[in-house]
């Protein structure tokens, strides 16, 4: 249940998120825009470790594969096509398409077993699913 609800308040955060940083960089740039979000991520990331486990940062450098420590990096590309999505699309249209990718990238992961993963059975109904979410794409685009 926790995983659940914890999963609405991402969501809803992020579609903030997206909203608050466009119209950062319609103010600044794209860049000064990415960029304050990384840092002040890295700032609350800093206080909430100091105030909580304290484990050392240093077993950073066991992490294997190494490519899993590329998340940062991912995160600023992914701040940037979230802003530059919700500047072209609207709130509403990116994070739909950010979030049947989403389903759709994650899937594909669950079935090939990719990055440690476990591997997943193929199931219709998911498929289904994911068919569906296409669906409400072409509906919420649907022009008079």
């Amino acid at each position: 249940m926790w995983g659940i609800v914890i999963a609405l308040v991402s969501g809803a955060l992020m579609s903030l998120q997206g909203i608050f940083n466009t119209e950062v960089t319609k103010q600044t740039s794209i860049w000064v825009s990415a960029g304050w979000v990384q840092f002040t991520a890295l700032i609350t990331c800093i206080l909430f470790w100091f105030f909580s486990d304290r484990s050392s940062a240093a077993i950073l450098l066991q992490v294997r594969p190494w490519y899993m420590l590329t998340g940062g990096l991912m995160g600023a590309f992914i701040t940037f096509t979230v802003i530059r999505s919700m500047d072209g699309l609207g709130p509403a249209q990116a994070t739909l398409f950010i979030v049947v990718t989403q389903i759709l990238v994650s899937y594909g992961i669950e079935l090939l077993g990719l990055f440690g993963v476990e591997k997943a059975a193929f199931e219709w109904k998911k498929l289904i699913g994911a068919l569906i979410a296409i669906a409400g794409i072409i509906v919420f685009r649907w022009e008079k």
